[in-house]
């Protein structure tokens, strides 16, 4: 029977369960550096081919400027889309959302802890790599925090709630990772992250649909450093929201405790 709780008790349990959220993923070694590693591997990786090189396409922009800003937002979808996607599919398939479901923590403060814990993944990856960027490869930090605070959080509710929506369509554990890999890394590169794309371009128009271009575009309008450019980009902050609305409604009609095995 589940005991109802109130005011403090309540918001100590939420921040009980961040605690154990976070102690679960940094004791789990392979899994913390593979996830925070990722983003500062490939930016150091691309840094090294060509990131003194200046992009025409965005005005003569040097590169690293620019990757910065995109592994910026990609340590923030890996940690809010699919690490988290590939987590609630596991939990859910060995039945552990179900035993936690049944215990007396309350609901909101079991997703509070979730959704808290891959906040603060994000927010370790961005920092890092910002501090790379500045310190290794003396790039312009963002002429705007508050716009680039903006579209981090924003990203952050975005791609969290596609990473609880999509983790209700993958049947098992198995699948769990290649799916979610697989589609991560397709919108990845058809939305620029390793290569700025041309404005008005084919790929340009059709990846502009989805939300990793838009995240990425987002973020490095504050640290664009071209004369009179704009760090707020409400345009491409609208549409993250307009996902944000989508991947909710997704997961509060789809979303099971219980595993989808028979």
């Amino acid at each position: 029977m589940r005991v109802p709780h109130k005011g403090a008790e309540s918001l100590r349990l939420a921040a009980r369960q961040v605690y154990y959220e976070q102690l679960s993923f940094w004791r789990n070694r392979f899994g913390a550096t593979f996830t925070v590693g990722f983003s500062v591997l490939f930016l150091l990786l691309l840094a090294a081919s060509g990131g003194t090189s200046k992009f025409s396409v965005l005005g003569g922009i040097s590169g690293i400027q620019y990757y910065v800003a995109g592994f910026a937002a990609y340590g923030v979808m890996s940690a809010c889309f699919s690490t988290l996607g590939i987590q609630l599919v596991i939990r859910r398939e060995t039945g552990l959302l179900k035993r936690l479901r049944l215990s007396p923590l309350p609901t909101w403060a079991l997703f509070s802890g979730i959704f808290l814990s891959c906040t603060l993944v994000a927010f370790v990856q961005v920092v890092l790599l910002l501090g790379i960027g500045r310190l290794g490869y003396h790039a312009v930090l963002p002429d705007n925090y508050a716009a680039f605070f903006v579209a981090i959080l924003i990203g952050v509710l975005c791609f969290s709630a596609l990473g609880i929506a999509i983790s209700t369509v993958v049947p098992n554990e198995d699948s769990a990772g290649p799916m979610i890999s697989v589609l991560f890394f397709v919108l990845l590169f058809l939305s620029g992250l390793w290569y700025p794309l041309t404005s008005g371009s084919a790929l340009a128009r059709i990846s502009a649909y989805f939300p990793v271009r838009r995240f990425i575009l987002a973020t490095f309008a504050p640290m664009n450093t071209l004369p009179g450019a704009s760090p707020w980009d409400w345009h491409d902050v609208g549409v993250m929201g307009i996902w944000a609305v989508v991947g909710t409604f997704v997961a509060f009609r789809r979303f099971k405790f219980t595993p989808h095995r028979s």
